[in-house]
């Protein structure tokens, strides 16, 4: 941040309230966080409670149209949108809680994602093509899903939402991209493991992450 001070955003997309794995594991993470970057500031995004808008024809057509060019409605129509973006753009981390929601990320979190590609600010227009500008900024995602996606499991194959993160991230200029994959979930819900036993090797990941 400009006043020197670390700043981490905190996001959270998981609709399970209190009772989510992702949430548990970003709470660590603050709090890791905070431990370690005494004075740093958090700001907290939750996206389950926030009201985020489809994007649509005119809000396609405003973020296409160069900042020096747009209407006082343009800039109307992005407003929401550029307050996301600062937010992202002004955190040195950014930790983020993803439910894998049918192989994919949550419907908040994509929406999220859409209102953030914002030309001019997130993604820049070169001789070279387009180029993201986070290449400072470290991102933590920890995404909890139902079933096991890890190496040699059954269902490897399937996590499509790990790969399209990477993308996604490299894509507005990330580098230090880490991924906790907190799966096998909805065993907690039959009671075939116990939520300390789930979660203690992911708690001791993030508190190493949060605090590197």
């Amino acid at each position: 941040m400009d006043n020197g001070k670390p700043a981490l955003l905190h996001i959270d997309s998981s609709p399970m309230g209190e009772g989510s794995v992702s949430r548990e594991l970003t709470r660590e993470f603050v709090e890791r966080w905070r431990s370690a970057h005494p004075g740093g500031t958090v700001v907290s995004r939750d996206l389950a409670q926030t009201p985020v808008p489809v994007i649509d024809e005119q809000w396609i057509l405003a973020n296409l149209t160069p900042k020096e060019s747009r209407t006082a409605e343009q800039e109307a129509l992005l407003g929401f949108s550029t307050m996301l973006t600062r937010e992202l753009l002004a955190a040195d981390e950014c930790v983020i809680g993803l439910p894998m929601h049918n192989w994919g990320p949550s419907s908040s979190f994509k929406l999220w994602v859409d209102q953030v590609v914002r030309f001019g600010e997130t993604i820049v227009v070169t001789g070279e093509g387009p180029r993201g500008t986070l290449a400072a900024t470290r991102v933590t995602v920890i995404v909890a899903a139902g079933r096991l996606y890890g190496p040699g499991s059954a269902e490897a194959s399937n996590n499509f939402l790990v790969p399209w993160l990477r993308t996604f991230f490299a894509n507005l200029g990330v580098t230090r991209l880490r991924v906790v994959l907190a799966d096998g979930t909805v065993r907690l819900r039959y009671g075939q493991i116990g939520r300390a036993e789930l979660l203690g090797p992911h708690l001791e990941v993030v508190r190493g992450l949060a605090a590197g």
